[in-house]
């Protein structure tokens, strides 16, 4: 068999990929540096499994994942499973079962790799990296003020600078919809044309064979309009007469908004009240992650129900996701550490002290005859030549 016969064997599925040196150590740095900022904070770290049974991973919280979740059956139970294609759910359930006895608010923090059914035009990855927190058992703006200044703190001890966070209510257009009682054949050609930023649609939406609803068309072009830079914003939006289900929201937003600029007076803060696509199970306060010179978003989290409504076993959460891929794409790309190539008559306890001069200790498995020639095939920036770090 030639090597070209095995080149089959390098092949792997679409959406899926090796990630090979210095990729994969630059990753795990990332993924250590976001788990210790959490933990500087309190968050503790969990470690779900990769599979586990569907009616519990793909239940409450994880309801909306099914279409994308990998199933097997388990030849031990004979019992459906499924493999995570999150690991907010996961967290869920445990801090609503195997923690339901510890003190609120819980604080937990999670990091490993999740796999999906298919990706999309933006993110064909199926396999990536899922690094978070989840705040669970209070409901504040407090908490919605943490989950974001925290994510915002992690992105830059990773190395992402610039950062914009764009605010979001998914659940207000709802809330204001019920509020005027809107029949639901109303509702869905109206969020049609939100999502499109289209005005004139919105009257469309709305109209009656009596000449439509000038008010509720208004104040929906009110809220469309309520969008940009935060401060500007939240003014427009709590000028609105909206219906109270609707004013609590903005209210609360507006108290988030509050917090994280006492905190973190020059981050750049947007607001898009009616967005809710890739929101669609956050319950309050959301929002997303961007880097200033990248489209690409880095995080996304905000308020939820964790666990089973469906069972009343439920509380309040908010939390957040950073997706590793995108963070790394958008930070710093730090200093290789240099390696330092040694010859086999080295004592092994004598690499300590390189190693703590912050080189990485490549050492020789067999005699070559030109150290120099030796380091640089095996991509040494160093050799130890006469007890001297001689670079190359």
């Amino acid at each position: 068999m030639t090597a070209n016969d095995n080149d089959h064997r390098g092949l792997l599925p679409a959406g899926l990929a090796d990630l090979l040196p210095p990729d994969a150590a630059r990753e795990a740095r990332a993924i250590d540096t976001a788990i210790a900022r959490f933990a500087a904070f309190g968050y503790e770290r969990v470690k779900p499994p990769l599979v586990e049974f569907e009616e519990s991973l793909l239940g409450g919280t994880g309801a909306g994942l099914a279409a994308q979740t990998f199933r097997l059956m388990d030849p031990v139970s004979q019992r459906m499973m499924g493999v995570r294609p999150d690991m907010t759910v996961q967290v869920a359930r445990i801090a609503v079962t195997r923690l339901k006895h510890e003190p609120r608010p819980l604080r937990l923090s999670y990091g490993g790799n999740v796999i999906r059914v298919r990706g999309n035009q933006l993110k064909p990855e199926r396999q990536f990296a899922q690094v978070g927190a989840e705040l669970l058992g209070v409901d504040s703006a407090e908490a919605d003020a943490e989950a974001v200044l925290l994510t915002v703190d992690a992105l830059r001890a990773i190395g992402v600078h610039d950062l914009t966070v764009d605010l979001n209510l998914p659940t207000l257009v709802a809330a204001v919809a019920a509020g005027l009682k809107l029949p639901a054949d109303k509702v869905t050609p109206l969020r049609r044309a939100l999502d499109r930023k289209d005005e004139a649609a919105i009257g469309k939406a709305l109209s009656t064979d009596k000449g439509g609803d000038k008010k509720a068309s208004d104040l929906f072009v009110g809220l469309l309009r309520a969008a940009g830079p935060v401060e500007k914003a939240v003014a427009q939006l709590t000028k609105l007469k909206l219906p109270a289900a609707g004013a609590a929201e903005a209210t609360r937003l507006a108290e988030v908004v509050t917090l994280v600029r006492a905190a973190d007076p020059d981050l750049a803060l947007t607001l898009d009240p009616v967005e809710y696509r890739g929101l669609e199970y956050q319950t309050g306060v959301s929002f997303t992650v961007f880097a200033q010179k990248g489209r690409e978003e880095l995080a996304r989290g905000g308020r939820y129900a964790a666990g089973y409504p469906e069972d009343g076993t439920s509380e309040p959460a908010t939390g957040f996701t950073l997706y590793m891929s995108a963070v790394l794409a958008a930070s710093d790309t730090p200093a290789e550490r240099p390696r330092l190539y040694v010859s086999l008559k080295t004592p092994w306890g004598d690499a300590a002290e390189w190693q703590d001069r912050g080189y990485a200790v490549v050492r020789a498995v067999d005699g070559v005859k030109d150290v120099r020639v030796e380091a640089k095939r095996l991509r040494c920036s160093h050799a130890l030549i006469d007890g001297e770090a001689v670079p190359l």
